[in-house]
């Protein structure tokens, strides 16, 4: 079994129940919003239109990368890249965590995979660090709806992650629970594959997908669906930035995570790590956030904490992972998703 088809193996059922139900109450919003108000109605359809036209040249490079990533078979490298010395493979997980299209909740059968498999701790905490933040996609919108230093900052941050909480986790190495970090329950085997080769993975590697006509259709097909997931998580984020911006007066937020308060990162974090924010839906909520008055600072700290730590990838990881690594996970990401924040108000210009 390859890393793709574990990744793959859990896609359809989740996936599918959250698009559902997505679709479904964003349908009851827009019918009950014409319904009580047609002209706001309007406005919302045309600002968030208007939001896609913004960000559609940027997004569809990101698009176009991570489907090409997953068709051409460069995902199925990611368990072997990590076999090796600790500092070489705590940098390869993190550089392969920051640019892979593989993140949040999806990434849990990996870890587990690569886990069972034999790879150390360190570097999948180095990708289970680094992965959730970034990707081709989710940097072009970065770009697109907050700015070239945001995308860069965001970059800059998952390697950040990565590498620490990878340095970090080398020093528990001889700790048993670091050794064995997986639980030994059915649902950790289940995730793994139950498959000892999964690093060793065969699979070929062919860049020029236009020449089979196999990895041209997965490319087509995995273009659609992160179209589809973009169109879906990105809809109701302009709407919320639409109505954001009528309700909240202007500097509301200023008090609470504004450039003046000393305290402000570290509530956003406090705020943003347990809240599920999706990665593409968090943006057009952080630009509508700084207009009001958040700092910079705050604005990278929700963003980085609201993508390594929410509660539902946490509910899903803790039944697979050990209490110690799981919570050895929590600190380095709360941690260091704090002070990416204050690095990146440090450097940031207006």
């Amino acid at each position: 079994m390859t890393v793709a088809d574990i990744v793959a193996a859990t896609r359809p059922t989740a996936t599918k129940i959250w698009i559902a139900i997505a679709l479904a109450v964003l349908a009851l919003a827009v019918l009950a919003l014409a319904a009580l108000d047609p002209a706001a109605a309007r406005d919302t359809t045309l600002f968030v239109l208007n939001g896609f036209v913004h960000v559609a040249p940027l997004v569809a490079i990101g698009i176009t990368l991570a489907a090409w990533i997953l068709a051409s078979g460069a995902s199925d490298r990611v368990a072997a890249i990590f076999q090796g010395r600790t500092v070489q493979t705590v940098i390869a997980a993190t550089v392969v965590g920051a640019i892979s299209p593989v993140c949040g909740v999806t990434v849990l059968p990996l870890m587990a995979g690569l886990l069972s498999a034999g790879v150390p701790l360190a570097p999948v905490m180095a990708f289970w660090l680094a992965s959730p933040i970034t990707g081709p996609e989710l940097l072009s919108v970065t770009a697109a709806t907050l700015g070239w230093q945001f995308m860069l900052g965001k970059a800059a941050a998952a390697i950040f992650l990565g590498l620490v909480g990878g340095a970090v986790t080398a020093i528990f190495a001889g700790r048993e629970w670091a050794r064995s970090p997986l639980r030994r329950n059915g649902l950790a085997k289940a995730l793994s594959g139950g498959c000892a080769p999964c690093g060793d993975s065969e699979a070929a590697f062919e860049p020029r997908i236009w020449r089979d006509p196999t990895r041209r259709a997965r490319f087509v097909r995995e273009a659609l669906s992160i179209t589809r997931l973009m169109l879906i998580v990105l809809t109701p984020a302009f709407a919320a930035e639409y109505w954001l911006n009528a309700l909240l007066q202007p500097d509301a937020l200023a008090i609470y995570v504004g450039r003046d308060n000393p305290f402000a990162i570290p509530l956003t974090v406090l705020i943003g790590a347990p809240a599920y924010v999706d990665g593409y839906a968090a943006l057009p909520l952080t630009r509508a956030l700084m207009d009001h008055g958040m700092s910079a600072g705050a604005a990278m700290a929700f963003l980085v904490s609201g993508g390594v730590v929410s509660i539902w990838g946490a509910m899903a990881i803790f039944p697979v992972i050990r209490f110690k690594p799981f919570l050895l996970y929590l600190v380095l990401a709360i941690v260091l998703s704090m002070l990416s924040g204050w690095g990146f108000g440090a450097v940031h210009t207006v």
